[in-house]
């Protein structure tokens, strides 16, 4: 008999949100669109960036923060996974990682209940933005050191977060160590969201020759920011398959696996990176002999 591999077909279901700073209304948002998705059918299931709590305030974040060992909001994800049988995909949940650093930390759920990937937030996002909001991750979150590929029934599963997106690099590893998709869960703000954010998942599907999926937050949240919205699902080819708009809700798409393959096949770039010196600015160009 022949080797079975892949699936060939999933529906994904991405869960937008406007998550505040209770945690328990957070979680009960998060537990009714799950729900929904899973009952329309979605069998990998992607919440957003901080689906258990939005907040900027320093004191207020470590008050409420639990340690990943015992964390109730975790211990409540991996039970509905369970219950509904899916792949559940957190964003990323604030877990206490040291009493003076968090980590924004990615969870990857199979329909058992266990969890069988984490991935920690690796770029931090301290900018000043033109508005005047000024944001500094770093304050508050120690930064990952290592990229994680998560393994669903339909393939590889390349995990990032929000701030990620704009490091290119990190989706051409994940592709060349065996991703087909790539997971986005983010907290754009609503200024960079309107400006770059479409762009920046559609290209990078076309860069890495991947499915992209990415649920967001969207809305005014509590403390004040406002996020974007609009969670995408891409293929491979820079499609938009789906897309959400700024209020709470789940997002479908059905994916055909085989997509990966073929565009891999018409336009062959994954194998064509080469390694090259970069001369610095105003160096002087070498002679090279034919």
């Amino acid at each position: 008999m022949p080797e079975s591999g892949p699936a060939k077909e999933m529906r994904v279901g991405l869960v937008q949100m406007c998550s505040g700073r209770d945690v328990a209304r957070n979680l009960r948002d998060a537990d009714a669109l799950i729900r929904e998705a899973a009952s329309g059918g979605a069998t990998y299931v992607q919440t957003p960036e901080a689906t258990n709590l939005m907040e900027l305030d320093r004191q207020r974040l470590f008050a409420v923060s639990e340690p990943e060992n015992g964390n109730a909001s975790l211990a409540r994800f991996t039970d509905l996974a369970r219950d509904l049988s899916i792949w559940l995909h957190l964003g990323s949940l604030v877990i206490k990682g040291s009493p003076t650093k968090l980590a924004n930390r990615s969870y990857v759920i199979a329909p058992t209940g266990d969890v069988t990937a984490r991935y920690d937030k690796i770029h931090m996002f301290d900018v000043d933005l033109p508005n005047g909001d000024v944001y500094r991750e770093s304050t508050n979150y120690a930064p990952g050191d290592r990229a994680v590929v998560a393994e669903l029934p339909w393939g590889g599963l390349g995990l990032s977060v929000c701030y990620d997106l704009r490091f290119p690099y990190l989706y051409r590893a994940l592709a060349h160590v065996g991703a087909s998709f790539l997971a986005v869960p983010a907290a754009f703000t609503r200024l960079t969201g309107e400006a770059h954010w479409s762009t920046l998942l559609r290209a990078r599907a076309i860069e890495a020759q991947c499915f992209v999926f990415a649920a967001a937050q969207g809305g005014l949240h509590e403390h004040g920011r406002e996020t974007f919205g609009h969670s995408l699902v891409v293929s491979p080819w820079g499609q938009v398959l789906a897309e959400g708009g700024v209020h709470p809700s789940v997002v479908f798409a059905d994916i055909d696996v085989a997509m990966v393959r073929d565009v891999r096949a018409r336009v062959p770039s994954l194998q064509h990176d080469r390694t090259f010196d970069v001369a610095p600015v105003g160096k002087a160009a070498e002679k090279v002999d034919p």
